[in-house]
């Protein structure tokens, strides 16, 4: 096949496709897009570019510009601007897109998860399950718990921006998370609450195996939905499968 792929990245997924892609030799042109919003990421093979592209317009022209002929949203499953972004650029061009989204995570036997719609929805329900939370969010949201009463340790891999819970501890730290480590972290902070968003994957799951070890609730915010039309795959190899069927052919 030849052509050229944008990936939207950094997730794992993104890069292990385009490892994939890259390690294939097709197709000969291999775009990864990062918003530059963490320092001294990981970077993808092939070439890479960092920061935004200036709204729907501005992506759309970059795909016309670049002759992009096929995109893979592999950001965040919270990535929610982006997403819908990419999706009407991509209508307005027509340029194929798929969304590659890792599962989200599955409720086991003695977890007490309490699934909210927002963020704003998990800060007003945190006051009347605990006293000490742990918010594993990232950086970028945790204004929304600004006027929560709870105790907050702020888990992000840099600093947040204010505001921030007028009671909290940051702890600056990048996973993956393993469950011995994930452990003592709820039982030396004393934690008696967990908030997570469902991102999915197997870097930061431990913390909810932990919370459930410890009898724990967990508040657990709901992705945003998949812009309606466009076609979702949950795993690396079959986003390699729609890459190759939908490229022409040499």
């Amino acid at each position: 096949m030849s052509g050229h792929v944008l990936i939207l990245g950094g997730t794992g997924e993104g890069r292990a496709l385009a490892f994939a892609l890259v390690e294939s030799g097709q197709p000969p042109e291999v775009t990864s897009s990062l918003a530059g919003r963490v320092a001294d990421p990981a970077l993808p093979p092939g070439r890479v570019r960092v920061g935004g592209f200036g709204g729907v317009g501005g992506l759309a022209r970059w795909l016309t510009e670049h002759a992009v002929d096929a995109v893979v949203d592999a950001t965040h499953p919270f990535a929610a601007t982006m997403s819908q972004h990419a999706a009407q650029a991509c209508s307005r061009v027509g340029t194929p897109l798929l969304r590659l989204q890792r599962p989200g995570w599955s409720q086991a036997a003695g977890d007490v998860w309490h699934r909210l719609p927002t963020l704003a929805a998990a800060a007003g329900k945190l006051d009347a399950l605990g006293r000490r939370a742990f918010l594993t969010i990232g950086r970028q949201e945790v204004a929304a718990f600004a006027d929560v009463d709870a105790w907050c340790l702020v888990r992000a891999i840099e600093p947040p921006e204010p505001p921030l819970p007028r009671r909290c501890e940051l702890l600056l730290a990048r996973g993956p998370f393993d469950l011995p480590s994930e452990r003592e972290t709820l039982r030396q902070w004393q934690v008696d609450v967990l908030v997570s968003k469902d991102s999915g994957g197997e870097a930061t799951a431990a913390k909810l195996t932990a919370a459930r070890e410890l009898h724990l609730p967990v508040v657990l915010v709901d992705r945003p939905p998949i812009p309606e039309g466009v076609p979702v795959v949950d795993t690396v190899e079959a986003a390699l499968a729609w890459v190759a069927a939908t490229l022409p052919a040499i």
